[in-house]
């Protein structure tokens, strides 16, 4: 394969532009946009360019691109190399089967499927047709997780015993995408468990090397309710609101005020205009201008996850909406060290209890720096802090700390090599994260605990089978 990648881009939205969109355009010499498809014509001419053929339809490109939906003087393979579905949830399964039967490489935004019924069936589809297949989990190509996977895989730290991740989703962001947003509903969208948190799940799944044994769950909608709307609030927080000045969720302060320098995501979601007048105009009529309390939301605002491993190793992870940062915690412990660490601020730190215990910094990815090292308790053992450096900032709103550039470099590379769906790419990894997902909702729900190898064997059937 000779010069840049060709990629087919469907949905140009958040995702689709501002994350994969981004990094093609600041790396031509890689890649290029020769088609996009999006039912909104100025996103779609907007990442389009000059260049790359228009599509209002998602359907209509991948018939281009070869399949059996493809018209008869369709050219296979002709228009692209590979494809970015950037598509709405809902759309994913079918998008994918349709590329899958085109016989082209993808990479898929997550959740790869927002139901259980359509994980299996694109289960069933990739192995079909042998799909080549790579989900966007991000995280796992941040500098910052890959210093902690190296450390955590070097044997440094001794066998693992606990992993703990805390998602802390932030009330403005909670409010923004999983009460008045794309993810307020399980129906129309996802569990919140795997609309949000499978990276949290997929980051201990790759972590631990191996499925769990059982997995049980307890969470629920405790605040974003009716019956805590304060008195006297109405249906929108521009007609009037008397708790306005004390409501932490009241939506002119976020989109207007504390936004008020930003002019991308997610802002962009209110509508094209974007200065304060129309922003307010936005609230005033769309979404994202209604009471909290008043949405028609129901996926959960907090929920805590356990998971028991073969190996002894368990990890619990913990989501909640009513947190002042945006970020990931983690912590995990091993019999001959311990790990602690800060997404966002990148520092991670090492304590290593045998007196005979390195550092592997030789295995520690590009963009990360030891930045002191000392002895600490009674014993005097030793400690590294680490930096993962990256231009991604809390207030970044996109960037998944380097996560989403690194994923498209890695995805670019695997279809050059000709290995996309192998490795840390592998759908097999992705199919036990989003079950793993599923297994949680299930226990949430009053399923209790979740013998996972057996719930995950009936849930796909032959459908989960030499899926690579």
């Amino acid at each position: 394969m000779t010069g840049p990648l060709r990629l087919a881009v469907l949905g140009a939205g958040g995702r689709g532009a501002d994350a994969y969109g981004r990094w093609v355009a600041a790396h031509p010499d890689r890649a290029q946009i020769v088609a996009v498809a999006d039912p909104d014509p100025a996103r779609r001419d907007a990442l389009a360019g000059t260049t790359a053929a228009r599509y209002p339809d998602w359907r209509a490109l991948v018939a281009d691109l070869g399949g059996p939906d493809a018209a008869p003087h369709a050219a296979p393979h002709a228009v692209a190399d590979a494809v970015v579905i950037a598509l709405p949830d809902a759309l994913h399964v079918p998008a994918a089967a349709a590329v899958a039967e085109a016989g082209l490489p993808m990479l898929l935004e997550k959740p790869a499927a927002p139901t259980l019924t359509g994980l299996t069936d694109l289960a069933r589809v990739v192995r079909r047709t042998d799909a080549r297949v790579a989900v966007g989990h991000v995280l796992r190509f941040a500098p910052f997780w890959r210093a902690v996977r190296a450390v955590a895989a070097s044997g440094t730290l001794g066998d693992l015993a606990t992993i703990e991740i805390r998602e802390n989703i932030g009330f403005w962001h909670f409010a923004h995408s999983f009460v008045r947003g794309s993810w307020s509903s399980a129906e129309r969208s996802s569990p919140m468990v795997l609309a949000k948190t499978c990276h949290d799940l997929d980051l201990i799944r790759w972590l631990a090397g191996a499925p769990p044994l059982t997995v049980t769950s307890e969470g629920s909608l405790l605040h974003f309710r009716p019956e805590n709307a304060p008195d006297g609030s109405p249906a929108r927080c521009t007609d009037g609101c008397p708790a306005a000045a004390d409501c932490p969720f009241y939506a002119p302060r976020y989109y207007v005020d504390a936004l008020r320098d930003r002019t991308g995501h997610p802002v962009t979601v209110l509508g094209d205009d974007v200065s304060p007048a129309g922003r307010l105009a936005a609230l005033r009529r769309g979404p994202y201008g209604r009471c909290v309390y008043r949405c028609d939301n129901d996926v959960a605002d907090h929920q805590q996850t356990l998971l028991r491993f073969a190996s002894g190793l368990t990890a619990t992870l913990t989501a909640s909406a009513f947190t002042a940062e945006n970020t990931r915690h983690l912590a995990i412990t091993g019999t001959r060290g311990e790990l602690h660490g800060h997404m966002d601020s990148g520092e991670i730190r090492v304590d290593l209890y045998a007196p005979s215990g390195r550092l592997p910094q030789e295995l520690l990815p590009g963009g990360v720096d030891v930045v002191a090292s000392g002895t600490a308790g009674p014993l005097r053992h030793t400690t590294h802090t680490l930096v993962a450096r990256s231009e991604s900032v809390a207030a970044d709103h996109r960037g998944h700390a380097g996560g989403d550039d690194g994923l498209m470099d890695a995805f670019c590379r695997a279809v050059t090599d000709g290995t996309v769906g192998r490795g840390e790419l592998s759908f097999a990894t992705v199919l036990d994260s989003h079950l793993m997902a599923f297994a949680a909702e299930r226990s949430r729900t009053g399923g209790g605990v979740v013998d996972f190898p057996a719930w995950a064997g009936t849930a796909l059937g032959d459908a989960g089978r030499d899926v690579a």
